[in-house]
Order: C-alpha cells, then structure tokens, then sequence
C-alpha cells in the first residue's frame, strides 16, 4: 500500500513539473537521421592466460581444433596430439562500429565465452577478425579482457558476484575498413521519429519551416523530409546542424505501461478513465501449523508422538465498500484508486477490468 502511494505521489509530482516553463527536447533528441546509424560487428577468438579457468577440450572440441589451426598457422604441428590444457577458453566477440567511423580509428568490444570457461579473469583475446552481415572484415580486435565479475569456490561454499564469463576490452579493435556513405552529396535527408506521431512529425517540420521556410515536408507519421529550400547557399549538412537544436513539444498518445513481474504500473499524464464504479476485495485464507510434541509420563510405556495444530483465518474482504472512479484528469484517477486502497498487483487487475469495460481511454502495454 506504501509503495503505491509513493509510485502515485511520484506521477503527480512529475505531473506538477510538466509546466510550460520547461524546455521541449530537440529535434535531435527525438529523431534518427537516414543512414546514420552504427553497424554490428561480430567474430570468434580466443582467450589466452586464464589461471585454469578455461575450456576443457574434452567438452568444447572446437577449442582444440581452434588452436590446432592456430599453432599450424605459426609453424607448430601438433595434430593428433590430445590437449589438456585449461588456460584457453573459445570466445565470441562483437563491437558496434559508429557511424562515420574511419580506418585507424579504435572501438570497444566485448568478449562472452563459448564453451565451459568458468572465468576470463586475467585473459588476453588473441587477435580476432570482426566481419558484418555482408561477410566483410571491418575490424580486428586484440588485448587484455577486463571482467567486472569474479566467482570463488571451496569445497563446501561458493561465492560469486556478477558475470566473470563474460568481459569487455576498452579500445580493443581498430577499424580496418569504413562503410561507404557520402553525405555531403546527398539532396535530401529523411528524420525518423523514435516515437512514430501524427502530431509531433507536423510539428517538427513546422518548427523547420518556421525558421527555414521550405524545407521540410512531412511524409507520415514517423518520417519528415529535410532539403535545402531554393536560394539558400548552405548545403544539406549545414542545414541539419542548424535545425537539430530547434525545440519542438512532443505529444504522445495515452498509455499505461505494466510489468506483471514486479508490479510496477506507470500512466502518462493523458489517460483517462469514464466514471465508472469499482468494488476491490478479495478472499484471502491462511494456514499456519504450529505442531506441539507430546511426552509420555516417567516410567510409562508410551512413545514420544508430533501433535499437529492447524490454524486457518479466512478474510472474505468485508467492509470494503464501492468507489466511483474517473475524471479528466491523471490526478482525479489517482485519488479515486487511492481511495480504495489497492496494492500495485490489485491496480493492475482493476486496470485492466476497466479496459475490458470500455471505459479506460488509453493503450495498455503489457511487459
């Protein structure tokens, strides 16, 4: 019950901030700009030094083809010779290339093990390619793995905390080959929206136009068209650094956001609710066994015997009465569901009970 009071007293508050004098986001803040966006990379390598935390060849065979290959590659021949080693554990690498990034330029990557490897405390990636959906190699990474976890064991406890299979090498890869796009020659950008709207897309190329009349157009809902109006000297780029930075009020539509597995409930300022009358209660049994020991008396033949005691309270949710719920607003919503007195479990089944009823103006997601 606390913490829904606390959970609707925050929402108020929030409610309360929400004033005019509030600057609106950027256009840059709200939108993605066509074809600057980063790209996935992934590879496979291995990590070396591991204090016997690593693969067991015997159950990730590929471990040992891996290195197989590998010595081959230096000059060692070693095949069909039966590896014990557990210092070297097979990994999987992945790194997202930034937009624009040039060749030279370093990005971090992250490092996950395959096979059994227990931890990567301590480890180096021996040198790894990092190809993208098109088969390409655009990176190659290599260093000493950084694990934010640790696990430590004895013969009868354990302790560990965070992941330690799992690691990051900062500045670990180099770019080796960059993604051709070309700016600066292109005539006309396109502005996705984050959150696709009628509203917020009119009035982001409204607020374009207003400072540079003719150049953008809203295509739909999620998308808005950028170009350099007739006559103007700037090009395309100096066209976006300068609306970028244009505020513009974003609308959203209504929509209360729920996650069963913790309970939380989240409402946005435009949810409405038609006046409707709710009654909340509940049967609630509980059962508690509290079993008492019996002794036999001093020289008897009797045995010592568990009497079991069952104790049993019923709660058929009486004297909880009926409460009319609705208003224009998120405030009035909030005080009639306080005024029954809900936990965050019993707000989500009432929410969702009213949705079916028809009177709830809003979208219910469900996490």
């Amino acid at each position: 019950m606390l913490r829904l009071r606390l959970l609707l007293a925050g929402w108020l508050g929030l409610l309360a901030l929400a004033s005019p004098a509030v600057a609106n986001p950027r256009i840059k803040d709200i939108v993605d700009v066509q074809n600057v966006r980063h790209n996935q990379l992934v590879g496979y390598g291995l990590v070396v030094g591991l204090a016997g935390t690593g693969d067991r060849t015997r159950n990730a065979p590929f471990t040992e083809e891996t290195m197989i290959d590998m010595l081959e590659r230096m000059g060692v021949n070693i095949r069909g010779t039966q590896m014990r080693t557990q210092n070297v554990a097979a990994v999987s690498v992945t790194a997202v290339m930034p937009p624009f990034a040039r060749a030279g330029s370093r990005i971090d990557v992250q490092v996950s093990a395959l096979g059994d490897a227990t931890s990567l405390q301590g480890g180096t990636l021996l040198v790894s390619s990092l190809r993208g959906l098109d088969g390409e190699i655009y990176a190659v990474a290599q260093g000493q793995v950084a694990v934010s976890g640790f696990k430590a064991q004895g013969a009868a406890a354990s302790v560990s905390r965070g992941v330690a299979t799992s690691a990051r090498i900062t500045d670990g890869a180099i770019i080796e080959r960059e993604v051709p796009y070309a700016l600066g020659s292109a005539t006309t950008l396109r502005l996705a929206l984050k959150n696709p709207d009628f509203t917020t897309a009119r009035r982001i190329a409204r607020a374009i136009n207003t400072g540079f009349p003719g150049s953008a157009e809203m295509l739909d809902s999620g998308t808005v068209e950028l170009r350099p109006a007739a006559g103007r000297s700037a090009g395309l780029i100096e066209l976006l650094t300068d609306v970028e930075n244009l505020p513009v009020e974003v609308d959203q539509p209504a929509r209360i956001v729920i996650n069963e597995a913790s309970g939380t409930v989240v409402m946005g300022a435009d949810v409405r609710i038609s006046p409707v009358a709710i009654a909340q209660g509940g049967l609630t049994i509980s059962v508690s066994e509290t079993p008492a020991v019996s002794q036999p008396n001093p020289l008897s033949s009797g045995q010592t015997q568990t009497v079991p005691r069952t104790q049993i309270a019923v709660d058929d949710g009486a004297g909880k009465s009926l409460a009319m719920v609705g208003g224009a607003s998120l405030k009035g919503l909030v005080s009639g569901l306080n005024a029954l007195g809900v936990s965050p479990r019993d707000l989500i089944t009432i929410l969702q009970a009213i949705k079916s009823d028809g009177a709830l103006q809003a979208e219910i997601e469900v996490q």
